[in-house]
């Protein structure tokens, strides 16, 4: 049964970080991507980063390139996302999502978790 558990959501003030995990069972990541994703009220989701361990991807979109960090332990079962210098508008419910490839579009991934909550507030 695969499954995929968000944790590492908090309130935090603007400038400051927090490290996401991803924990992930019914699969191995040597043949799949995991991607994260983010929603924040009455937007659409979006795509913020993707590993992918077989072919070595790795990808963040643009608005939080040098800030956010992902990474895998393969032996943990779990994917990170280090997030620093956090603003405002990083606020979200935050999503991993398992997939055949890394992509940016929550279509081309099949099983997501529950999402956990980023707020950056002062």
């Amino acid at each position: 049964q695969v499954q995929l558990v968000e944790s590492g959501g908090d309130l935090v003030q603007p400038g400051g970080s927090l490290k996401l995990s991803c924990a992930f069972s019914g699969f191995a990541l040597d043949y799949y991507a995991i991607g994260w994703f983010r929603q924040a009220p009455g937007k659409r989701r979006e795509g913020v980063s993707c590993i992918s361990t077989d072919d070595g991807s790795i990808d963040y979109v643009d608005s939080v390139k040098g800030r956010f960090t992902i990474s895998s332990d393969n032996a943990k079962n779990k994917v990170y996302l280090q997030m620093n210098s956090l603003k405002p508008e990083d606020t979200a419910i935050y999503y991993c999502a398992r997939g055949n490839y890394c992509s940016g579009y929550a279509s081309a991934y099949d099983y997501w978790g529950q999402g956990t909550q980023v707020t950056v507030s002062s």
